[in-house]
């Protein structure tokens, strides 16, 4: 993916998150969003970008950045995005919201799915649909399990359709309620 259909991918995930109950506890203002969360996407998801496994629906209306068994978000610039960005009086919740996080992840090599979204004007015409279905086949074809945290509890139904099942639920002070899914290989 060139790195104007990446601005473009990153351009949707914004917009797909801009209500996200996780997103604007962590940056509730819409300049601090606005600052924040480009950087966040490229810190979370930039290795599917390298590797190969972003995906956007036609007119990038929905992007997917899954990251493939063994490759990982960069987790030195997530740091720096949360240091840089939170509120000092959010910080050691975000800290414990991101250890909790590493508890659920799968220790067997699997596929990780950080930032799925699709641009509110396109929600309901099946481009999320549409970009479910990659990694779950590679799932199966690999016997490895895929992995995802819902920041949205309407999403929930949308993952379980697709065969992710609630591994727990993440909640930390203020927070909203996080929840690892996980979806084992057919």
């Amino acid at each position: 993916m060139a790195a104007s259909e990446e601005d473009l991918a990153v351009e949707t995930v914004m917009l797909a998150f801009a209500a996200d109950p996780m997103a604007r506890w962590t940056w509730p203002h819409a300049h601090q969003y606005l600052a924040a969360m480009p950087r966040m996407i490229r810190a979370f998801g930039s290795s599917a970008f390298s590797n190969g496994s972003a995906f956007c629906t036609d007119g990038y209306a929905g992007t997917a950045l899954w990251l493939s068994p063994g490759v990982h978000s960069d987790e030195e610039g997530l740091g720096a995005v949360l240091e840089s960005t939170v509120a000092r009086s959010l910080a050691p919740e975000t800290t414990a919201i991101f250890e909790q996080m590493a508890t659920y992840h799968p220790t067997e090599p699997h596929w990780y799915l950080p930032l799925i979204g699709v641009d509110p004007a396109h929600q309901g015409e099946g481009h999320g649909g549409a970009l479910m279905a990659y990694a779950p086949a590679r799932c199966d074809r690999d016997h490895a399990p895929a992995y995802l945290e819902s920041s949205n509890p309407r999403n929930i139904p949308f993952y379980r359709r697709y065969g992710f099942e609630p591994l727990g639920a993440i909640q930390v002070g203020s927070s909203p309620t996080l929840v690892p899914m996980l979806r084992r290989p057919c």
